[in-house]
């Protein structure tokens, strides 16, 4: 068991408390959270995937229409590196949350899908996801296997790509109107693992803050909401600062 200095219980009890006090708690996801399960983050100072490649060379728009073997060859290693990993302890804690309701929903910036592997129902997608496809011409949706298998071409000519918001398209219409949604309805607002630094997903804090929520923001970095916060959580892994909290609900 972890030893808790003065600092650490604090927070503890914080959060174990108002958790357990909220009547809509949502929780809003980034890359950290799933880096706990071997997957990278994209804009940490040290192991940032940004930091590595530039997202307008592999991952936009322009690159899939200009660039596309490497589009193909970037989101390749993605997929196979996202089927080698599973739901972390993070993961598994705000399923059961969920099913104990205690959790309302969880807004996520990731295209993993290993919310919905751990047990969770109530996910917003606001980047889309890895787990599919779908051609760029006609729209037919393809099962994520087939890109992994090599095959790219649609029948009508187009490419088959991953279902995922590439740089220079707008965030799923529907997606971004339930998260809208669950922010305002929120009373209690916790951001896990997000920089907060890419629009306009990182209005969706601000959002819930304006309708009174509580507003707590668990990041190994400083974001660029800091001062909007409630509660700021440094130097946890959020595996571990999660099982600590469900000790005490």
């Amino acid at each position: 068991m972890a030893i808790l200095d003065e600092d650490d219980s604090y927070v503890i009890q914080e959060l174990s408390h108002s958790l357990s006090a909220a009547k809509y708690p949502v929780v809003f996801t980034g890359a950290g959270m799933s880096t706990e399960s071997g997957l990278p983050d994209f804009r940490s100072s040290s192991k940032g995937l940004w930091k590595k490649v530039h997202p307008d060379t592999v991952a936009s728009v322009s690159a899939m229409n200009e660039n596309v073997q490497s589009f193909i060859d970037f989101y390749y290693n993605r997929m196979k590196n996202q089927q080698q990993a599973g739901p972390n302890t993070g993961h598994k804690i705000l399923a059961d949350w969920e099913q104990r309701g205690l959790l309302s929903s969880i807004i996520t910036q990731n295209v993993d899908g290993l919310h919905q592997e751990a047990g969770n129902e109530n996910v917003i997608e606001l980047h889309g996801t890895l787990r599919k496809c779908h051609c760029n011409r006609c729209g037919t949706v393809y099962p994520d296997t087939l890109f992994l298998e090599g095959n790219y071409k649609c029948p009508c000519g187009g490419l088959i790509r991953p279902s995922v918001v590439l740089f220079g398209e707008s965030l799923p219409v529907d997606a971004f109107y339930q998260a809208s949604d669950e922010a305002e309805k929120s009373d209690l607002f916790i951001v896990l693992g997000s920089s907060l630094s890419v629009s306009p997903a990182n209005q969706f804090p601000l959002e819930a803050k304006r309708n009174g929520a509580k507003l707590v923001i668990v990041n190994m970095e400083p974001t660029e909401m800091d001062d909007a916060a409630d509660l700021i959580v440094r130097d946890w892994k959020i595996g571990e600062l999660l099982e600590m909290v469900n000790r005490f609900i």
